[in-house]
């Protein structure tokens, strides 16, 4: 088969890898339908996440059709339209029976590997790391899924594959960002990042009763997408430095600050002035591994009282975190990877009633054979790029980006 192949920082390549196979009971075989270049694979391609090996498969946001099932997979059957979510859960353990899957105890088979950088394991992810268990992605033409009878979820007929195709990681992450904030009707929310992540963030907030939104960027048609869902946007770019933006927010919330800040950025931020200088030079050289300038911003900025909730990804460590501010302020902070089996049903409940069409994130469509391109299209936020969906199926030489840009459905 075909599939997405890592080769070090900022090499991707399309190449014939073996065929999965049913290796347990619990196993099913998918072919891949849709799969999505996410905003935590950038943190992949540019070499910011330990243990990637060459030649690993990435992708963790997929879809398709099972072909193949294990004889324990009671649940599904060969045909059934699955997506799977990007968490690999038991579903027997104490934090599955809890519905706190991203901290799956049995997913994870390397977990001397992630205590040593984290202290506890979390649940196993496609196409991440060998921190999170080094399974293949779903980048792919086929893709083995482990714990079938727990992860992946029918979706009717009727609904295209980019309405559904998000349920696998970010609507999700949104949504539990979102919830995470115990959002009241008069709340003012701040986002920062209008990424895909960022702009299923705002939705979510919307729909769980927030007044205000306040979503904070630097790229255009980002902030544009977000003023499209009626949130009120900051550019950064018209900013110098972080206490600018602190006082920018203030004043936007008669001087309290936003009740909830989420930051859905993560690792590879883009501080203000001398910040940004400073991160960027400590995680070149890896004296931090990760660049917090959204996370410092939003402690600083968010209301006394309020709560800082944070799906943007960190890997390991990073400094100058305002903890005076976290403490002094009584602030909550909530983070986490995404327990996505917990939202799979409720937010396909909201996707058929019409309350959000996820597909509005998406830019291009493109095939698999050009994820090379995808990759660093999206990294470079070329041609006004949010959001790539590849399909394994679509032949390369029968489309070009140009042709594809938004023009599917």
């Amino acid at each position: 088969m075909r599939a997405v192949c890592w080769h070090g920082t900022e090499d991707v390549r399309v190449e014939t890898v073996p065929d999965p196979e049913i290796v347990n009971p619990r196993d099913a075989i998918i072919k891949v339908t849709s799969t999505a270049i996410c905003g935590s694979d950038l943190h992949l391609y540019n070499g910011f996440v330990p243990t990637m090996q060459k030649d690993d498969i990435l992708g963790h946001e997929f879809m398709g059709e099972i072909v193949e099932l294990g004889s324990s997979v009671k649940n599904l059957k060969v045909g059934d339209r699955v997506v799977v979510p990007f968490t690999i859960s038991c579903g027997n353990c104490l934090f599955c029976r809890r519905d706190l899957y991203s901290l799956c105890d049995n997913s994870n088979p390397n977990v001397a590997l992630a205590e040593k950088f984290w202290g506890h394991t979390p649940c196993g992810i496609f196409g991440y790391s060998h921190l999170v268990g080094g399974y293949s992605g779903g980048q792919a033409e086929y893709v083995r899924v482990p714990y079938a009878d727990v992860g992946p979820m029918k979706v009717p007929e009727h609904l295209h594959d980019d309405q559904v195709l998000f349920l696998t990681d970010i609507f999700p992450t949104g949504y539990m960002a979102a919830e995470n904030c115990n959002i009241q009707p008069d709340d003012t929310v701040a986002v920062w990042g209008c990424g895909p992540v960022g702009q299923f963030t705002i939705a979510s907030a919307f729909m769980l009763g927030a007044a205000r939104v306040i979503a904070i960027d630097e790229i255009p048609e980002r902030l544009e997408m977000a003023r499209r869902q009626k949130a009120e946007t900051v550019d950064l770019r018209d900013l110098s430095s972080p206490p600018q933006l602190v006082e920018k927010l203030k004043t936007m919330t008669h001087g309290r600050g936003p009740d909830a800040c989420i930051d859905a950025v993560g690792m590879e931020g883009h501080g203000l002035g001398i910040e940004h200088i400073y991160d960027r030079a400590k995680q070149i050289v890896r004296f931090e591994t990760d660049r917090p300038a959204a996370l410092r911003q939003a402690l600083m900025s968010c209301r006394k009282g309020g709560t800082v909730s944070v799906p943007g990804v960190y890997g390991g460590i990073g400094d100058k975190l305002p903890l005076g501010s976290l403490m002094n302020k009584s602030l909550t902070v909530r983070t986490g990877q995404t327990h996505v089996q917990h939202y799979l049903k409720p937010l396909l409940e909201r996707v058929e009633k019409g309350e959000i069409d996820p597909s509005f994130v998406i830019s291009h469509r493109l095939p698999l054979e050009e994820a090379a391109n995808a990759y660093r299209m999206f990294r470079d936020k070329s041609d006004h790029c949010t959001k790539v969906v590849m399909r394994p199926g679509l032949a390369p030489e029968s489309s070009t980006i140009a042709q594809l840009r938004g023009s599917e459905r």
